[in-house]
């Protein structure tokens, strides 16, 4: 089979994808910036608790 007939070939292939490719990245992105959202809620989320932890803002620090 020659170089030409398979290029042919697979430039006449159906693609197997429900949706194109740009689809899934969008979809993609849009999952990445909800996750990113959800991470951005509980920032500094332990120091609104300083009364339990005693006020300390790092669990390694030498404040001791």
């Amino acid at each position: 089979m020659s170089v030409h007939a398979v290029v042919l070939a697979v430039e006449t292939a159906e693609s197997s994808l429900p949706f194109p490719a740009l689809v899934f990245a969008a979809i993609a992105a849009v999952a990445f910036l909800a996750l990113a959202v959800v991470v951005w809620s509980f920032r500094d989320v332990a120091n609104r608790h300083s009364q339990k932890t005693g006020g300390q803002a790092g669990h390694g620090a030498d404040h001791h």
